[in-house]
């Protein structure tokens, strides 16, 4: 089918289509196009970007690229590799796409289907690939793209030029005019930007280079059962549904370690999982390369699974059923915790414990991170499993408590009273601890730090694929950046853009990495 279409494209080079949406073609075309065009002599030219809002800067710079070649090939990301932040791209595809073939500079237009540029490249072999002026220096590009590209495109026997005329950001553009956030986020982000809140934020991620992290927690195998509800069953009082699928991932601790693996030097995990059924295959699979795991295993029990039946159509989960044995750590397996913490936790910047409440941090091993962790972060969960009987304030001392609001209303039995009120005092008087994040969902989160007081930071996109997990990324990514003296504001900041991203991905299908998280940022503050 596709040589079919890719005949049809050479058949039609001459004359140049007339509709717009004519110039759109598959890249496997567009690729067939540009061998037959310099086969006939002719320059080709490309062009590749988001394209999310055509405007005058975009026209210079297409009509420079133009002047360059023959024919002028204009690629654009596709809506799911768009890393600018929620609501974006603003135009699907397909619009971006149609919009550009308008122009008369372009010959043709296709979407990649690839995160970056170099698919394509190789795909298309331009004799010459354009970029904008702000590209030139490529040691201020934080992807590291532009350097790859130049080496591919030169390799191909192709170059690069840079285009230098007038320049407009288009998610600068968008920020400003196009009222893709509500009035709180708006007026947030507007703050943040007089107060030079994305350098500061840049600077904070990449100020975690070298760092070098302990976490120690629960390893969670989260498996999603995908199955399409049908209708009640005809003979019995249940909702009948149709298996279509399943993915198990490495949760609880394992993909925290994940979300802050790319940000620093190094991450060890103390864990434990089960002698029955472990998934230590799984988990062993699933960290990143720069994680090493210490595993304790329990005699006798699984490795914590949580099994959640989710109807596929909108991610929507149906119930979950937990295989697992919550008995409290004892005996052999407690001392070696206590140990393992003991012994490790002094050779790392911070600690971080992500404490699910299913029985691996006892009060011994809680001592034992409270004394010898240098810098402590902690989050102690509540869930259906541990309902009240989890609180943060298990934990007499740490540096630096990220939970939600349920959690700290359970930390200090206290259903009613204002949360930055509640974080301020009663919190704090129930555990030794100057920094504190509470998240709150779609109201964003508070941050309170004795020097900057509290603030409030709001969530950046309503746009929920799936909340598992989002806490936890969390405070991976600020624990470091708190422990590294980031200010508490900066480092609410992040975590939203964090948690933002996060909501975003199923499961844990992929974890949040530092290049995409500095562009979102870069793009929220334009």
């Amino acid at each position: 089918m596709v040589q079919s279409g890719v005949q049809a494209s050479l058949a039609s080079l001459d004359p140049l289509p007339v509709r717009a949406r004519d110039k759109v073609r598959t890249i496997e075309e567009m690729a067939a196009i540009a061998k037959h065009s310099r086969q006939r002599g002719q320059t080709v030219v490309l062009a590749h970007g988001v394209f999310d809002l055509l405007h005058m800067g975009h026209v210079r710079h297409l009509e420079a690229a133009r002047a360059e070649g023959d024919l002028l090939f204009v690629t654009l990301t596709a809506d799911r590799y768009v890393n600018k932040g929620p609501g974006r791209p603003v135009f699907a595809q397909d619009m971006r796409a149609e919009m550009l073939a308008a122009l008369e500079y372009v010959d043709w237009v296709g979407v990649s289907n690839w995160p970056t540029a170099e698919g394509v490249l190789r795909m298309i072999a331009p004799d010459v690939y354009i970029k904008g002026q702000d590209y030139a220096d490529e040691t201020e590009d934080v992807t590291g793209n532009i350097r790859r590209e130049r080496e591919l495109v030169e390799g191909l026997g192709g170059r690069i030029v840079f285009t230098d005329d007038i320049t407009f950001s288009s998610s600068a553009l968008i920020n400003r005019h196009l009222n893709v956030y509500d009035s709180e986020v708006a007026e947030y982000l507007a703050r943040m930007r007089d107060n030079g809140g994305q350098a500061k934020a840049l600077a904070a991620i990449e100020a975690l280079t070298g760092k070098r992290v302990l976490m120690v927690g629960e390893a969670i195998v989260d498996e999603y059962q995908y199955t399409a509800p049908m209708g009640k069953s005809a003979k019995e009082n249940i909702i009948a549904t149709r298996y279509e699928g399943r993915e198990m991932f490495a949760g609880g601790v394992i993909a925290s370690a994940n979300h802050i693996a790319d940000f620093v030097d190094r991450v060890d995990v103390v864990t434990c999982i089960g002698e029955e059924d472990s998934q230590e295959d799984l988990i062993r699979d699933s960290v990143r390369e720069n994680v090493q795991v210490h595993f304790l295993r329990r005699p006798g029990v699984p490795t914590i699974r949580k099994c959640r039946f989710v109807d596929p159509g909108h991610m929507r989960k149906l119930f979950e059923v937990y295989h697992f044995d919550d008995t409290p750590l004892a005996g052999a397996q407690e001392d070696m915790l206590c140990r393992r913490i003991g012994e490790l936790a002094p050779e790392f910047d911070l600690t971080i414990v992500n404490d699910f409440g299913h029985g691996m941090l006892t009060p011994r091993s809680i001592d034992a991170v409270v004394e010898a962790a240098p810098f402590l972060a902690v989050n102690a969960q509540s869930n259906s499993a541990n309902l009240g009987y989890n609180p943060v304030t298990r934990y007499r001392r740490a540096d630096y408590v990220c939970i939600d609001a349920p959690e700290a209303r359970l930390a200090v039995r206290d259903r009613f009273t204002d949360l930055g009120r509640l974080v301020q005092g009663p919190l704090r008087e129930q555990i030794d601890c100057d920094r504190v994040v509470v998240t709150h969902g779609q109201n964003g989160c508070l941050t309170f730090d004795l020097e900057t007081g509290l603030h409030k930071v709001p969530a950046f996109t309503r746009q929920v694929v799936d909340t598992v997990g989002a806490g936890d990324a969390f405070l991976s990514v600020t624990a470091p950046l708190v422990a590294n003296g980031t200010e508490m504001p900066v480092a609410g900041l992040i975590g939203n853009a964090v948690g933002a991203m996060k909501v975003g991905i199923v499961g844990h299908r992929e974890s949040v990495a530092k290049v995409p998280l500095m562009k979102f940022l870069t793009a929220l503050l334009k």
